[in-house]
């Protein structure tokens, strides 16, 4: 009896045999591991894919496969059943990507299928950054790999963007592909942009003037904004922070048959702060209001348009906290106010002639007006821009061609409060590019492109470029790319802000040329799981540039400041790590950042300013879907040079966030910073006396441990 009912048991376990493999390729999947739902039993797929499940009792099971950079998979099976070997095609997540589209190369071909090396930054990320910083982008780019947002004024501020060491006027900043934010502009951009209204941001580094024209020798930075779809979209979000900030950001969206529309509007408050003894702002004090129409018409599935209106008026004003807080006095004087107002206007008309074939006509007109006090002293302008472009796009599945042609003009007018000389300019240029991508088979994948540029009073540029994808496995791809650019010279630089653009003479044709660049980046990536559970991704990514005749800030007899292309170049060059692992619900990023850049002048060779040698970011994030989100964050920056010759001090900031997510609202809190790491701790910043402060190099954080925390509402 004993031995017949042994036999019954054996009878109801069951083996299965199963191998796993691509479903495109065919190819084994090694280490993609499948799991019979509700026990622990799991098997890891061998270097054939196969894989092998023992004691799987009667009836019906739900078997789970899962492999790295695959879609997750599932498989009801009845046992007993027949003991042939059962075949699991996977799909490799690059179906889902289809859906993601790059813009920024001018090509429709997937991420994955692009030749040159784009960044991607999609919503999710963008919902969890918007979390530490509602009102604006700065943290959101500033804790990328290589990317450092670099603050110019101690009491107001401003910042501009570095990518890869190099100063902010060589990073092009877009929205929706409309280079509109440089030279006078370009000391807010990034602090009057929030991210609610944000779909993706998609950054290029190194050379890439030959998409979009003069300014991106270090890259770009494309900001996307979200569109409209059939389902209404209905968000605002609240946040409030203990260094006295508000923020109220609210967009709506939602596409009918013929028509579409989106809505983003927010003001953005903080009170005058000061968490040291210095007795100056850390944060000023800011009243900011954006307001974001679109309007989108469909004429027909081939033909649509959309029209949007961008408006941000915003008053700024640090300096001596006392002054602010209206209790100054002979001594306590000093101040630094910006008011700003910026309207712009974006168009565009795109009609498909057919599957293979379109032409887009885009066209933005931008004013940005800014008047800068400090004691003693206005600075008071205008800038007009305005940026044209018609392109025609043909794809097929083995080429893509795209042609274009766009005039850019750039007009600035001052206002002056004395005699000095006015810094007037007017700058026309007028663009046309081609740029081919190529599948010359399976492995390889080529994009080139070149684009001729008519500088009104600076001639002609010819910027060529190229970029190959090498598809070595499944496993390992690998990117090379590089290409030329220019910089048209404005007053408008990092130097010159940083002192208000007080006594710097005007730029002229006669006295200053272009900056003139190349460069290249080679990258390669690798993914893998380990151990069946762990999925890993790695990219190693080397880079360099090289500017000639940098244009320098200098001084000129009679105590004034003069911008001088200097007889020499600058070179940046380094490399980035990127280590992502993924196990369960937990999620880790690791980055690390070499950047060795110098100023070459003559004989002589200096360290360029403000450039850390090592920056490391660390992100640990624990998320279930839908419910929860916890992230824990580590950054260190080392040493750094100053601009007066000193050296600044290493440091780390580390920060908290947490998210409780329901059906249509969710609840946040950030804890940033909360190691209280601030300049004012370990370093000065400003010699002189409180009422006639000559201020330093900001290197470090000024605003230490800010807690802030709101509610998301989803309608």
């Amino acid at each position: 009896m004993i031995l017949l009912c042994t036999g019954n048991l054996c009878a109801a376990q069951n083996i299965l045999t199963a191998i796993i493999k691509d479903a495109d390729t065919k190819a084994p999947l090694v280490g993609a591991t499948i799991q019979l739902i509700g026990t622990n039993k799991g098997a890891t797929a061998d270097e054939n894919g196969l894989v092998s499940l023992s004691n799987i009792p009667n009836g019906k099971q739900v078997l789970s496969i899962r492999f790295v950079g695959y879609k997750d998979r599932s498989e009801s099976l009845t046992f007993p059943r027949s003991n042939d070997t059962l075949v699991i095609l996977m799909e490799a997540m690059g179906e889902q990507m289809n859906e993601v589209v790059i813009s920024s190369t001018r090509s429709t071909r997937t991420i994955q299928n692009i030749p040159t090396r784009v960044e991607f930054i999609g919503r999710e990320e963008l919902e969890e950054k918007g979390n530490m910083k509602p009102g604006d982008i700065r943290m959101m780019l500033n804790e990328s790999t290589g990317i450092q947002t670099q603050q110019i004024s101690a009491t107001s501020a401003n910042a501009t963007i570095r990518i890869q060491g190099l100063d902010g006027r060589y990073t092009q900043i877009l929205k929706d592909g409309f280079p509109l934010y440089a030279g006078f502009s370009g000391g807010l951009g990034l602090l009057q942009t929030p991210p609610l209204d944000l779909k993706q941001v998609e950054i290029i580094k190194g050379a890439s003037s030959t998409l979009y024209g003069g300014g991106a020798i270090a890259g770009l930075v494309n900001l996307i904004s979200k569109v409209p779809t059939e389902e209404r979209e209905l968000r605002f979000l609240v946040n409030g922070t203990s260094a006295g900030g508000l923020d109220i950001n609210g967009f709506y969206g939602q596409k009918l048959e013929k028509i579409g529309w989106t809505v983003f509007a927010s003001r953005n408050s903080n009170k005058p702060y000061d968490p040291s003894n210095t007795g100056f702002t850390a944060i000023p004090k800011t009243e900011r209001y954006v307001f974001n129409p679109k309007l989108f018409i469909y004429f027909s599935p081939k033909t649509q348009m959309n029209i949007g209106v961008n408006m941000t008026f915003e008053d700024r004003m640090g300096g001596d906290i006392r002054f602010i807080k209206g209790d100054g006095d002979s001594t306590h004087s000093y101040f630094e106010k910006n008011k700003s107002n910026r309207f712009s206007t974006q168009f565009s008309l795109q009609h498909q002639f057919n599957k293979n074939s379109s032409i887009t006509f885009k066209n933005a007109v931008n004013t940005f007006s800014r008047t800068i006090t400090i004691p003693d002293y206005t600075f008071d302008g205008k800038q007009w821009s305005t940026y044209s472009e018609i392109v025609y796009n043909n794809n097929h599945e083995k080429t893509d061609w795209v042609a274009g042609l766009n005039a850019y003009t750039d007009n600035f007018k001052e206002y002056p409060k004395d005699n000095f000389p006015k810094r007037n300019y007017d700058q026309h240029t007028i663009g046309g590019f081609l740029q081919n991508t190529w599948k010359a088979s399976d492995w390889l994948q080529m994009e080139t492109g070149v684009r001729g540029d008519y500088v009104r009073d600076y001639g002609v540029v010819f910027l060529p470029r190229i970029s190959a994808l090498f598809k070595v496995s499944p496993q390992i791809t690998s990117r090379l790319g590089g290409g030329f650019g220019y910089k048209t010279p404005t007053i408008f630089t990092e130097e010159t802000e940083r002192i208000q653009f007080r006594t710097v003479l005007p730029i002229t044709p006669e006295a200053n040329k272009q900056e003139r660049s190349y460069g290249a980046n080679f990258d390669v990536n690798y993914r893998t799981s380990l151990f069946g559970k762990v999925s890993l991704s790695i990219n190693q990514l080397f880079f360099y540039t090289r500017i000639n005749n940098p244009l320098l800030l200098e001084n000129a007899s009679g105590n004034l400041y003069q911008l001088v292309n200097t007889n020499g170049y600058v070179d940046t060059k380094g490399w980035e790590t990127n280590v992502k692992l993924g196990y369960g619900d937990f999620k880790l990023f690791i980055g690390y950042t070499f950047t060795d850049a110098w100023l070459h002048e003559g004989a002589a060779k200096l360290e360029n300013p403000l450039t850390a040698r090592h920056r490391l970011n660390n992100v640990l994030m624990y998320e279930i879907e839908d419910k929860w989100k916890v992230g824990l964050e580590a950054y260190y920056c080392s040493r750094q040079p100053l601009n007066d010759g000193t050296t600044g001090k290493s440091y780390w900031t580390c920060g908290f966030m947490a998210e409780k997510i329901w059906e249509h609202f969710s609840l946040f809190v950030n804890f940033e910073n909360f190691t209280d790491t601030r300049q004012t701790r370990f370093d000065s910043i400003y010699t002189g006396t409180v009422t006639h402060p000559v201020f330093r190099d900001i290197y470090a954080p000024l605003d230490g441990f800010v807690v802030n925390g709101g509610i998301k509402l989803k309608l």
